[in-house]
């Protein structure tokens, strides 16, 4: 259990936690909500114990911190060259402990304690410790051919997300994960959701993401004004619960006002009559003791909205056979997308799915004409302004330059002109005040920076909106307000975004990118995550597989590949399991018609050449499957023999009695029997692939 009383946790001259308390019960799936800067990530130090708290307890279970049982997200990015899968697997501590202490027994030659460190391995599951690394690498994106890539092979992003397997790697049960969605894409997303929906321990979890946090937490703890509130649910029941309580704060408020005046005018009417001025005097003290409520303010205090545009040329654009890409460092074209044909129309509201590096963000830079077109044509309506929001918001802005000398540049360049007065008043509707409109960019937040680039969006009058991760640095409030102002718009919207809600509130329709296509994804997002995690786990069995046989493994990726569904037929597909059951149904219904009775003589003769078929098909496969089968077994009852032997040892060991030779004989046997373990249980499970391969073949050619 976590408690928190009375705790005062202070970062400098700011108080970031002032007399707050909370408890949180283990097992526990809870999401720390709360503005920017309200001290969100310090409350994480000090749970991690990087920070001592100023006043109060802060209790966290000993033996989670003692035994390393508490896991976060580092936010360094490593420069190691380390392979991926390894990388992940040292974020099991509990495993990397056991092969040191191994590592230490070999190099004395001793061998009990070698004995104990092959028990120690044992518990900590390190036969399988790969295969679980690589699946959560696969789960999170990465690919097969990555698996075995030095960590500082990776961009900035990906090495996030290897710091976030590791950090699931860990057999925690306590795990803290600040902003995790940060870098992922919608794929990756789904399956975090569902592997943190089996996690058994305790989740702490910092997100801007409402869907993510509706889908993975069952309490809300709310840190405002230095105060940690406590809400049973997840974010949606946390919205509802709050505005109940602000509505009663409010009410509560206005008869307190009502009270205090009245004891107020008593005082002025009556403080100056002997008779009454002790009466007076009283409710001067009941005054002053009175706690005076702080007027409720709404928590979406910022609001903002696109201005009309001045015209809607329709269609906006028209690309024709376009290809999309980058050029090597030999000039040589490298197109990501390519033949794609078709136009956005005026009011248009688009997003675009698809998974990190199939060219998302390639197609919005070449509409955005930051990226020339490889190939084919991009005609642009009369007219035709775009407002362009970067995924990295320094591809727009300048370090050294302050807010005010951005929006200078824009209405010049791009219009409309202002005066700076003018430039300074609308600066202040986007929170940039006094001096700060002349603070360098880059001392800025990403929630700041963000927010400059929204402002110059408005300040351009655009008819199109091109928005790469918009919410990558904003907050849920500021979120609304995007929101709200994107359902406003006039004008059309492509939207490349992993925030659902975002989403589902200002998208109509969806473009999928995948495979070198631009295609119309005929679902919603709700068919388009099922579709995820259905890819998500044929991955993972991929890469399991090919784990135990790199040749196979490559052979049934390129299988995959080779018979992966267009887009076009995802939707359709996974809407058409209850219109072929239905089918099928009245199939059946109507053979058994009369209309079909002059021809039983032949379907039961067609019944029998299809049974007599059936079982020469049985019988072939039965052949080509026995020798696999014998394998099977024969490795079956050596892995019992393995087991049995293993366990005599180890029982020999713990009783004790053996002399030094005997006990270093001991250790190396068991050191041979885990080798040969390992060997078995990889082949047992490559023979398990290969009969259910055939056996499925066969079904399906059946």
């Amino acid at each position: 259990m976590i408690t928190l009383r009375e705790v005062t946790l202070r970062r400098g001259v700011k108080v970031v936690l002032d007399r707050a308390s909370v408890v949180l019960q283990p097992g526990e799936k809870v999401g720390l909500v709360g503005r920017n800067g309200a001290g969100k990530s310090s409350l994480f130090s000090l749970l991690a114990g990087r920070l001592q708290a100023d006043a109060g307890d802060a209790e966290v279970p000993v033996r989670w911190m003692a035994e390393g049982r508490v896991a976060e997200v580092a936010q360094d990015m490593p420069e190691v060259d380390t392979p991926a899968t390894r990388f992940v697997m040292e974020g099991d501590n509990r495993l990397m402990r056991a092969e040191a202490e191994l590592a230490a027994a070999e190099a004395a030659d001793d061998g009990h304690a070698i004995a104990e460190a092959h028990a120690a391995l044992a518990d900590a599951s390190a036969f399988d410790a790969p295969a679980r690394a690589q699946s959560l690498l696969m789960g999170l994106g990465f690919k097969l051919g990555q698996l075995d890539d030095p960590v500082d092979s990776f961009s900035g992003g990906w090495r996030m997300r290897l710091q976030l397997a590791r950090a699931l790697m860990c057999p925690a049960d306590l795990l803290l994960l600040d902003e995790p969605t940060n870098h992922l894409d919608l794929d990756a997303l789904v399956w975090l959701e569902a592997w943190l929906q089996r996690f058994e321990g305790t989740i702490l979890v910092i997100s801007h993401d409402r869907e993510f946090l509706d889908a993975i937490t069952d309490v809300t703890v709310h840190l405002d004004e230095a105060r940690l509130t406590r809400y049973g649910g997840n974010y949606t029941a946390f919205e509802t619960m709050r505005a109940e309580r602000m509505v009663q704060q409010q009410q509560q408020f206005e008869r307190q006002q009502e009270k205090m005046a009245h004891l107020q005018r008593f005082i002025d009417r009556f403080k100056a009559q002997a008779t009454k001025a002790r009466q007076a005097q009283s409710r001067v003290k009941a005054l002053a003791r009175m706690e005076k409520l702080a007027p409720v303010l709404t928590a979406s205090d910022f609001q903002f909205q696109f201005k009309e545009p001045a015209n809607l040329p329709n269609p906006m654009l028209a690309f024709d056979g376009l290809s999309a890409g980058y050029h090597d460092e030999q000039g040589q074209p490298r197109p990501i997308v390519t033949g794609f044909s078709r136009s956005v129309l005026a009011g248009q509201r688009l997003g675009i799915l698809g998974a990190n590096g199939q060219g998302k963000s390639t197609l919005v830079k070449t509409v955005a004409r930051a990226l020339a077109p490889l190939a084919g044509r991009i005609t642009e309506g009369k007219g035709l302004t775009i407002g362009y929001f970067a995924q990295q918001e320094l591809d727009v802005l300048s370090p050294p330059d302050g807010p005010l000398m951005h929006l200078v540049r824009v209405a010049r360049d791009i219009g409309p002109a202002a005066r700076e007065q003018e430039l300074r008043d609308f600066l202040g509707s986007f929170r940039f005040t006094g001096e700060m409109v002349n603070q360098p960019v880059g001392t800025m937040s990403g929630g700041e920076k963000a927010r400059l680039v929204l402002a110059m969006l408005v300040w351009q009058r655009p008819n199109l909106l091109l928005l790469d991760e918009p919410t990558n640095h904003l907050d849920l409030t500021t979120r609304e307000a995007l929101s709200m102002a994107l359902n406003e718009f006039e004008g059309s919207v492509m939207l490349v975004s992993h925030d659902r809600a975002l989403l589902r509130e200002t998208c109509d329709e969806f473009w999928l990118v995948t495979q070198g296509r631009v295609e119309p994804f005929d679902g919603d997002l709700d068919d388009y995550q099922r579709w995820l995690l259905e890819q998500s786990r044929a991955a993972q069995r991929e890469a399991q597989r090919a784990a135990r046989s790199p040749a196979a493994g490559a052979a049934s990726q390129a299988g995959a590949a080779a018979s992966a569904p267009s887009s076009s037929a995802i939707a359709p597909a996974l809407a058409s399991a209850s219109t072929s059951a239905s089918a099928s149904t009245s199939t059946s219904t109507s053979t058994s018609a009369p209309a079909a009775a002059p021809r039983a003589d032949e379907q039961k003769l067609d019944r029998r050449e299809d049974r007599k078929l059936q079982a020469a098909r049985r019988q072939q496969q039965a052949e080509r499957l026995k020798p696999l089968k014998r394998e099977l077994n024969r490795l079956d009852h050596r892995m019992g023999a393995l087991h049995g032997e293993r366990d005599r040892l180890e029982a020999e060991l713990a009783a004790g009695g053996l002399d030094p030779a005997g006990l270093a004989a001991h250790g190396r046997r068991l050191k041979a029997i885990a080798e040969e373990l390992g060997a078995a249980e990889n082949r047992w499970l490559e023979l398990g692939a290969e009969i259910e391969a055939a056996e499925a073949t066969d079904a399906a050619d059946a």
